[in-house]
């Protein structure tokens, strides 16, 4: 008898961004693996008391890594014994998320599923933020990237970047901002356009960071920020400093670890650590 696989996106840190069809199907799983980016307030709450809980957070070239066969072969394995197995990602499921991977697993084994959508981190970064990603006389259009490699992106490309009036958003490129900005520096981007990193956004421990592109070599360059962290660029970030409405916190902590450390007996870790 097969089970079932639900793919949910928990949304971008604070659990009460969680959507109500995601609450109730966590309610009634006997399983739930668990990425690194889900809130574990979602998990301590929100989830069956019942149910098993496996993190497999990934954390690519830093700290404990669970790898994406590993994390397929557990959905088989528990839809094999016939569970109701949640699949919890952070943000979107269909944003940057290994989310094909999976669906090629569970069609490949023929085991039924489902896709709950979740808010995705550019979402909760705008709007935690004060930082709408389109606005009149501002942008018409957004779209959302990766460099998480310095290669990732072509040179044709970034002298597109460099001139659209699309808002852009990096996801995952905290590591490579410095290239980021010394490309759309180079391909002459609009001095007008400005940079904010958000870091950590939505949680307790949210901080923004903004900088006109031109002025980052002696402001942000270099810095390491927490993860997970979003780069917002484009003329709307200036609209910060004006609706940008949530306070920051003087303490600076790693939300994520820190709360799977608190929660940590609800937890069960194959073979890593939160």
């Amino acid at each position: 008898m097969k089970g079932k696989v639900i793919l949910i996106g928990a949304g971008p840190g604070d659990p009460e961004l969680l959507t109500i069809k995601a609450y109730r199907i966590l309610q009634t799983a006997d399983v739930v693996l668990a990425d690194r980016l889900v809130s574990p307030e979602i998990l301590r709450a929100y989830v069956s008391p019942q149910a098993e809980i496996v993190y497999v957070g990934k954390q690519c070239r830093r700290g404990a890594s669970t790898p994406q066969q590993t994390i397929n072969e557990l959905m088989v394995s528990y839809a094999g014994e016939g569970k109701l197995v949640v699949r919890l990602k952070g943000g979107d499921v269909s944003i940057f998320s290994n989310v094909l991977d999976e669906l090629e697993t569970l069609v490949q084994h023929q085991i039924p599923y489902e896709l709950v959508p979740g808010i995705t981190a550019a979402l909760g970064a705008a709007a935690y933020t004060g930082i709408p990603l389109t606005a009149r006389n501002h942008s018409t259009a957004v779209r959302f990237l990766t460099a998480y490699k310095s290669d990732v992106v072509t040179e044709a490309y970034w002298k597109e970047l460099a001139q659209t009036e699309d808002t852009l958003v990096f996801y995952m490129s905290s590591e490579t901002l410095d290239n980021v900005v010394a490309k759309l520096v180079e391909n002459r981007i609009d001095a007008a356009k400005e940079l904010a990193v958000i870091e950590q956004a939505t949680t307790p421990y949210q901080k923004v960071y903004t900088s006109s592109l031109y002025d980052y070599e002696t402001t942000l360059k270099n810095k390491v920020f927490f993860s997970p962290t979003l780069v917002i660029i484009g003329k709307v970030v200036g609209l910060h400093k004006g609706f940008g409405w949530k306070a920051e916190e003087s303490q600076t902590a790693e939300y994520f670890k820190a709360l799977y450390e608190r929660t940590a007996a609800k937890i069960e870790i194959l073979g890593l650590t939160a």
